[in-house]
């Protein structure tokens, strides 16, 4: 039997409409992809540096970005560089130099090699206890130049003006001669 346009019309339209959807994924990867690119390239604004939960940072209103450096942290009874322990102190330290320290500054140094910039000094990043007593700080950081660590950074927390702190540590150059 011979169908009439019409009926073929509808046929024609009842197929159309009646077909499983298809998801279009060239303009979903599209937007993807430009938000990966996005994303790669907004990440690189923030440095933190990695901080003990025992250390609390001084607040400061300092603007320099921290640097990847050698990383020193004195919490109230220990020193670690690079997250490992060196030495073992108290509030109550006496010494100039603390030997373990000094032991580990001067390997740091040896594996950095010839470096240009040992001339005039490596740099380190000291994350210490606002109450840390000032007698241990000037004990580490005597350490720390005698090792020809003699950029010295302190590590803070950034404060801004009325509306309390940040949390993204800081750190001031404070160079010791």
């Amino acid at each position: 039997m011979k169908l009439s346009r019409r009926a073929k019309r509808i046929q024609r339209h009842y197929r159309r409409m009646h077909k499983a959807g298809g998801l279009n994924l060239v303009s979903l990867m599209d937007i993807f992809t430009i938000l990966v690119f996005f994303l790669m390239v907004n990440s690189s604004d923030v440095k933190v540096l990695q901080q003990d939960k025992s250390v609390e940072l001084p607040k400061s209103s300092a603007q320099a970005e921290p640097k990847e450096t050698l990383l020193v942290s004195v919490t109230q009874n220990s020193i670690l560089v690079q997250g490992r322990p060196v030495a073992e102190i108290g509030p109550d330290y006496e010494g100039e130099l603390i030997p373990g320290l000094k032991q580990e500054l001067d390997y740091q140094a040896q594996r950095q090699g010839n470096d240009p910039q040992a001339a005039e000094g490596y740099q380190v990043t000291l994350v210490a206890d606002k109450n840390l007593p000032y007698k241990v700080l000037k004990a580490i950081m005597a350490t720390c130049t005698a090792a020809n660590y003699s950029r010295v950074s302190l590590a803070v927390n950034k404060q801004t003006a009325g509306k309390g702190e940040s949390t993204q540590p800081l750190s001031t150059s404070a160079k010791e001669s």
